[in-house]
This record gives C-alpha cells, sequence and structure tokens, in this order.
C-alpha cells in the first residue's frame, strides 16, 4: 500500500485540508460512482424529492439524480471539490455550490438529505452541530437517507461513532426506518458502515 502522502493542512474544519487532498488525487473516500443503496432507494421512491448532498465531494449523484428527475442540489466549502464536481456533473453543474452547510439556505423546502461521508469527515466534537442543522433542514416527514460510519479509532479523517452514539445524537429529531448492510463498500468503509434512513418527526 502506497503511504499516505504528506500534507500542510491538518484541520479538516477548514476548506485547505480538502482542496489540498483534492488537487493532489488523495481522496481514499471517494467511492468513484453512485452506491448501490442510493440506486436502490431512488428506484423505490414513489416521485423525485428535493435533496441536498452536504460534503458532496466529487457529486457523482447529482448527475444520476438530476437524470432520474431530482431536484438536487449538492454543496461544497472546498473550492477544488466544487470544480471537480462540476466537471464532473456536465450538464448539470449548475446544481453544485460552493457554499458552508451551516450557513446555506435551500431555495426550496427538502424532502431528502443524503449523507455520504460528511459526518464521518467532520471532528466528533461538531456532531451536534451536523445533527441540528440536519433537523433544522428537514420538515416533519423528510427523510435523512445515506452511508454512516461505524467505528472506535480516534484518529480521522473518517471519525466513526458508535450505534449508541448516532443514536443519541439523532434520537431527539429522527426515527430510524431502515438499517441494512453495504454490499458494495470501498475499503476505508468495508465492514463499517450500513445504510440508514431516518424520518423526520
Amino acid at each position: 500500500m502506497a503511504a499516505t502522502p504528506s500534507f500542510a493542512s491538518r484541520d479538516p474544519l477548514s476548506p485547505a485540508f480538502w482542496d489540498e487532498r483534492f488537487a493532489r488525487s488523495f481522496t481514499p473516500w471517494d467511492r468513484g460512482g453512485v452506491p448501490q443503496a442510493l440506486r436502490d432507494f431512488v428506484l423505490a421512491s414513489p416521485r423525485p424529492l428535493s435533496t441536498l448532498i452536504p460534503g458532496c465531494g466529487s457529486a457523482y449523484e447529482v448527475v444520476y439524480l438530476s437524470d432520474a428527475g431530482w431536484d438536487v442540489t449538492a454543496i461544497d466549502f472546498a473550492p477544488e471539490a466544487v470544480a471537480r464536481a462540476k466537471a464532473l456533473a456536465g450538464p448539470w453543474a449548475e446544481r453544485v455550490v460552493e457554499a458552508d452547510f451551516f450557513a446555506w439556505q435551500p431555495p426550496r423546502q427538502l424532502e431528502l438529505i443524503y449523507e455520504c461521508a460528511f459526518l464521518c469527515a467532520l471532528p466528533l466534537a461538531m456532531r451536534p452541530q451536523v445533527a441540528a442543522r440536519w433537523a433544522a433542514l428537514l420538515p416533519p416527514g423528510a427523510r435523512l437517507a445515506g452511508f454512516f460510519y461505524f467505528d472506535q479509532a480516534v484518529k480521522g479523517p473518517p471519525f466513526g461513532i458508535d450505534r449508541a452514539g448516532l443514536e443519541a445524537l439523532l434520537a431527539p429529531y429522527f426515527d430510524c426506518i431502515e438499517d441494512a448492510q453495504v454490499s458494495d463498500s470501498i475499503p476505508i468503509f468495508a465492514g463499517k458502515e450500513r445504510w440508514m434512513v431516518w424520518r423526520r418527526r
């Protein structure tokens, strides 16, 4: 296995941290495509949903969701990530926006937030703010769906969580309505992630 490159920025709360890694193509969290669980979720949905992808990275899902008729916005605060996502999105590039998740305001009411390596990208101390922001952005009945990373390692990113911790984090706002194994994890998440759907109370 190749050694991890040396980087100047060590703070994942800084856009520079992520810019440096995207610029040097060191993105071990990048799935390289649209996960099967999301495809299954879209196929099972009775209609398209107004969707936000926070911390979108390469945002492969933008093309898939847009082609399926979904109103999707992908945001990231790292300019290098946004540039990559826009390039990959092609005709849907305007749906990728450089923005801070904690300040961004949706142009219309959201029905779904798609979680994919966003929570685990941020330090543990940020988790209550993330959960509260998810809850603030979603009306009752809306969904938080995606991949949740379970691990006890203290070093990251990715920063793992345990089940009790995730339940305590989300239970004030959400009910878990789906919890499933992931069949196509990439190496960094293999055996440590679950596809979960949470409904806003």
